[in-house]
């Protein structure tokens, strides 16, 4: 709760500056091994080096993109097992996680070794550079399983409240990469693949750090039994891990697109193929400096916002969005402005400045490439943010949106403009992206600047005597929430439906209407990642909190929100779960909420798929699984006739 007050009474430059810088850092270091990589063999081998690593690159986002499904995904299932006081198998889910990216690496190896230099054509690769990207790429290769194992181990360190530790871990493994480059590639002249030994031998270090703090670590100790494979609890540290695998997913297809491409209608030029894919490599590497640190810049916001956005401190959210921009937009202008004014000083960084047919077309196409990096920055800072406040629907699209387009321009754009065309793709979408998020933005600003200044009604946790504690689960129509009512009136004991709620936002310092809206019927493709998000972790963990302290109370009736999950320690807990036929519930619909009858089917569905995800995100478990319940009772008998029946049950336990 400390922590809590702090992100909404502290000031929030103050945060933004406290949360922003050490994750900026932590990106650019992450992105260093690869870039320092570029400039020594683009001044020791020359720019064939450069498009040879070039074709090795998507691959290793592939295997950073799959540690990261297990990392991100088990370090966000940490937190939310820490916020609910769950500790007993985080040792499992952080092995399961482990051995997860540890075999995605072996299956990385296996299908690139396997597959060969195929593989490498097929992604860019020409008979100039075929041979270094073969040399560069076998070593790189080798250490994938144990590299992939470090940026998983990192996010859980992360996670487990050693961010400095994590940082330590992959700045040493980066200072030795850039200190075993030059050594490697002019002084024990191994060329390429001295770049390549380099780079290993940085990441097998970093390896060994993350791999002691296990021995180390504040909430979970790893025993052998922790990498004993669990699909129950891998599949919620995969379904939180997805978001940031299809993000470096995306990069991979980009890349790939554009690397057939330049060579394809590089070939058709007087550059050939190999200038337009060194020359793409290069500026790639500027690119993901600048854009990784915007991302900080969110990335480092987003628990700040997504606390006060669900205690509905919406000035302070409008002022941390403000903030956010105006730094995004301050970076991304002096970046601009340099590539604009002084594009040979970056190309030459790279090396083979005196090749001047390469010099001039590099030269050109990061001018064009990175005419509005502010622009690209400032879109996905806003796709961050929207995820920040829990709008899965709107950040998920718009966070792919300029990359979608990008690759559609890359395909059309030179077919009328040649090789030149492939760089003139990025301003283009750039432009489409920031003007569709901009009126997205526009409307969410809106509803930020209206807020609800209605008051919210307050509960108290009434006293009551001991006994039962019943959970009520239902489908939408069955009219569970009325039977659960009539119960407690029969039984003189509370019952708590929104009062829960109000219970929750009392406790935690969120706001009701955001805690109620957790469950809602969010889109089927969007959920898991809404459910992902911070301030949605914020209000379930607050909920949870609630429902215990409820059930501490006494006897009472509690009605949805998972509690026979939560309460699953419990004694004399029972639980039951309300259904009914499809047309009753249809038919009450229409009653309660005056529905047509199509509009009665589909929400309905919506409603109870959104129910499900919720149940299993939380749990782990099916929703309406009758196995899991004491009573599973059809609502179409009636609702007295439904409730006495609950009543007897508890009368009739209460004597045994």
């Amino acid at each position: 709760m400390e922590n809590s007050n702090y992100l909404g009474s502290e000031k929030v430059g103050t945060l933004l500056r406290k949360f922003a810088i050490p994750c900026i850092c932590s990106l650019i270091i992450s992105c260093l091994y690869n870039i320092v990589d570029q400039i020594f063999v683009g001044n020791g081998v020359g720019y064939l080096g450069n498009a040879a690593t070039g074709v090795i690159f998507p691959i290793t986002v592939v295997g950073w993109g799959l540690s990261l499904f297990f990392g991100d995904g088990a370090a966000a299932a940490l937190s939310v097992s820490l916020g609910r006081g769950e500790t007993k198998d985080i040792h499992r889910s952080v092995g399961g996680a482990v051995l997860g990216s540890f075999l995605s690496g072996v299956v990385v190896i296996v299908i690139s070794y396997l597959w060969g230099d195929s593989l490498l054509r097929l992604i860019g690769a020409t008979d100039a550079n075929i041979q270094m990207a073969h040399d560069y790429g076998v070593i790189i290769f080798a250490m994938m399983p144990l590299a992939m194992t470090q940026n998983t181990l990192a996010s859980i360190i992360r996670a487990d409240g050693s961010p400095k530790y994590a940082m330590a871990t992959m700045l040493t493994g980066a200072i030795i990469n850039i200190i075993g480059d030059p050594v490697a590639i002019f002084v024990l002249d191994m060329g390429i693949k001295g770049a390549a030994w380099a780079t290993i031998l940085g990441q097998f270090v970093s390896f060994v750090i993350c791999a002691a703090y296990l021995g180390r670590s504040k909430t979970f100790q790893v025993k052998a039994r922790s990498f004993k494979p669990s699909a129950a609890l891998l599949k919620p540290v995969m379904a939180l891990g997805t978001s940031s695998l299809l993000t470096q997913l995306s990069i991979v297809v980009i890349t790939v697109v554009n690397n057939i491409l330049l060579v394809k209608y590089g070939a058709q030029s007087l550059y050939g193929a190999d200038i337009p894919l060194a020359a793409f490599v290069v500026i790639m590497k500027l690119f993901q400096i600048v854009l990784n640190i915007a991302i900080g810049i969110a990335a480092g916001a987003q628990p700040i916002v997504g606390y006060n956005y669900g205690a509905k401190n919406y000035d302070r959210v409008r002022e941390l969005l403000k903030l956010m921009i105006k730094w995004t937009v301050i970076v991304g202008l002096i970046c601009m402005v340099l590539f604009e004014a002084i594009p040979g000083v970056f190309i030459r960084m790279f090396g083979s400045a005196d090749d001047p047919i390469y010099f001039d077309f590099a030269v050109l196409c990061l001018r064009i490439y990175l005419a509005l990096i502010l622009v690209t920055c400032v879109q996905k800072v806003c796709a961050i943010f929207l995820q920040s406040i829990g709008k899965a629907k709107a950040a998920a699209p718009l966070s792919i949106l300029r990359d979608a387009l990008l690759i559609v321009f890359s395909l059309l754009i030179p077919v009328f403009l040649g090789v030149t065309g492939i760089f003139w793709a990025a301003p283009i979408a750039d432009i489409l992206a920031i003007l569709i998020t901009a009126a997205v933005m526009i409307r969410v600003w809106k509803e930020l600047s209206r807020g609800n200044n209605a008051q919210e009604p307050t509960a108290a946790i009434q006293p009551s005597r001991q006994g039962a504690i019943i959970t009520i689960a239902r489908e939408h129509g069955s009219a569970g929430k009325r039977i659960g009512q009539l119960v407690a009136q029969r039984l003189n004991i509370p019952c708590y439906y929104k009062e829960l709620v109000a219970v929750a936002a009392q406790e935690s310092g969120l706001a009701q209407e955001f805690i109620s809206g957790i469950n809602s019927d969010e889109n089927a493709v969007m959920r898991e990642l809404y459910l992902s998000t911070d301030p949605v972790k914020r209000a379930i963990a607050a909920q949870d909190t609630a429902i215990r302290r409820i059930a501490d109370a006494g006897s009472c009736v509690l009605i949805g929100r998972s509690a026979d999950y939560i309460l699953r320690n419990y004694k004399d807990v029972v639980r039951i779960f309300i259904h009914a036929p499809k047309s009753y519930r249809e038919k009450k619909v229409m009653e309660m909420y005056g529905d047509s009858p199509e509009a009665a089917k589909k929400s309905i569905t919506r409603s109870d798929a959104a129910r499900a995800a919720y149940y299993k995100s939380v749990s782990g478990h099916e929703w309406g699984d009758p196995h899991r319940y004491e009573l599973c009772i059809d609502a179409s008998m009636g609702e007295d006739a439904a409730a006495n029946l609950i009543c007897d049950y508890i009368n009739r336990m209460s004597k045994l």
